[in-house]
């Protein structure tokens, strides 16, 4: 009886790790538009988490160049087109590639790549002479990415 229990105990943590596996950023899967049909969690993203990272400066800080209406940022940039109205124009997989790397949809964007270690373009070295490192950490974790995505999916014309 105890090795069932034991067993049964390791079939369910197992599980557990399994569900909230991440999807790797060098692993992301883009369609042919750009759009990442899949979590990059398998878990929900928390629309509310993702408009604190939305309007918060050392996260995602997409207010730098985006309107966002729902958002109360003292400043909100324009360089980017409004996100009012997103989820209107965007699926869910497409507004996630737009996030992971908007450069599968818009190739001439200047939106940084919020879940991407590389390869970057690095003109540092022509410039200062110091290049950054080879591998650096995405802007935002994958969690972070789907609860964006969850705070765009609510964003509809009103």
């Amino acid at each position: 009886m105890k090795r069932h229990v034991a067993w049964a105990a390791m079939a369910v943590t197992f599980a557990a790790s399994a569900a909230i596996a991440e999807t790797a950023p060098m692993d992301v899967k883009f369609t042919d538009v750009g759009a990442v049909a899949e979590s990059l969690t398998g878990q929900p993203g928390d629309a509310t988490k993702g408009a604190e990272v939305a309007a918060t400066k050392s996260l995602g800080n997409c207010v730098a160049c985006h309107k966002v209406s729902a958002l109360d940022a003292s400043f909100q940039g324009n360089v980017g087109p409004e996100l009012n109205g997103a989820a209107d124009r965007w699926d869910e997989s497409q507004l996630r590639g737009i996030v992971v790397d908007a450069k599968h949809t818009f190739e001439g964007t200047v939106m940084p790549a919020m879940y991407k270690t590389g390869p970057f373009i690095r003109p540092g070295d022509g410039y200062t002479g110091k290049a950054a490192p080879a591998d650096l950490p995405p802007i935002l974790n994958a969690q972070q990415v789907e609860d964006v995505v969850a705070f765009l999916m609510t964003l509809k014309e009103e």
